[in-house]
């Protein structure tokens, strides 16, 4: 990307695209457009189309996503459906009507199969069956990936596609009701030391295992593959080991400095034994992560501190 490429960052609001937008102009990209969501209904066809055909965008990191962890995707089930088929229908089909050089669309690792072999290997899509609590979400993403392989095999269009893992980071969602774990784990352990409760509840038996990267870490590898490949397959983006959700509890709890009990709820879900993403092709292409799990999640309650009336309204 030249760095008077115009570029259209949607979902700038996001943890993920609020990284891409700092990532961008921390290496001098200056002509970003955003739009937020009452500005631009992504679910709307004809206002997604009005939109491009105005502003012409070069590139496009498609970072938009209604996103939540177990509880919101297995209650809002037609919502993480619909919502993230329209996004991403509206926008990939726009960038191809408006000649946009290269797009980059952002699934997430929900995307494998439940009991997918481990480490996550990308030709593994589509090769089982998915985890039942966000299968609207996986398929919305699946139905994405798609979508981009279909419009550079019939059109020639440069649209990619990357899988995270699971991410964490400024910008995150700490709502309860809606969070994934690591933000939850971080809201529960602060909640309960400012008020000096002896015991907080966590879900599941803590044995399954999770990759977590930091959003700016995943930014960087956005930006990285918009300028450095153009292959049909995506491509997974994470660190390439993980952590058991007891020992990510045990260490969310020392960052927070509380110190009361866990008391584990077995009967919540669980989710997916394990989601650990084979990261070898974005490693053989010259790019790791920098920031590991305990300095990351040091800098995110920082972050968290700094801007809980924001977080928790």
């Amino acid at each position: 990307m030249k760095q008077e490429a115009t570029i259209y960052v949607a979902g700038h609001r996001g943890m993920v695209g609020s990284a891409i937008v700092r990532n961008l102009q921390a290496k001098g990209y200056e002509n970003i457009i955003i739009r937020t969501s009452s500005e631009l209904d992504l679910r709307n066809q004809a206002a997604v189309a009005d939109f491009f055909a105005a502003e012409k965008p070069d590139y496009v990191f498609l970072a938009a996503a209604k996103v939540g962890g177990i509880l919101a995707n297995n209650t809002y089930r037609a919502e993480f459906l619909y919502d993230n088929l329209m996004i991403e229908s509206n926008i990939i089909h726009s960038a191809y009507k408006n000649d946009v050089t290269k797009l980059l669309f952002l699934g997430s690792s929900c995307i494998y199969p439940k009991m997918a072999p481990q480490p996550l290997r990308e030709e593994s899509l589509l090769t089982g069956l998915l985890e039942e609590t966000n299968e609207p979400y996986a398929i919305a993403k699946i139905a994405g990936i798609k979508l981009c392989e279909a419009y550079r095999s019939q059109y020639g269009a440069d649209f990619i596609s990357a899988m995270p893992t699971n991410l964490y980071g400024p910008n995150d969602n700490y709502d309860l009701q809606g969070s994934h774990v690591l933000p939850a784990l971080i809201r529960k352990f602060h909640d309960a030391k400012i008020n000096d409760l002896p015991t907080v509840e966590v879900w599941g038996t803590g044995s399954p295992r999770r990759e977590f990267l930091h959003a700016d870490d995943l930014a960087d590898a956005c930006v990285f593959l918009m300028n450095n490949y153009d292959g049909e397959l995506f491509v997974n983006i994470g660190v390439g080991d993980d952590v058991t959700i007891r020992e990510l509890a045990e260490m969310v709890k020392d960052v927070v400095g509380y110190e009361g009990e866990l008391r584990w709820n077995t009967d919540k879900p669980d989710g997916t034994p394990r989601k650990l993403m084979d990261v070898s092709r974005l490693h053989a292409m010259g790019w790791k992560h920098t920031t590991d799990l305990r300095e990351g999640l040091e800098l995110t309650y920082q972050d968290f501190l700094a801007n809980e009336v924001l977080y928790v309204e």
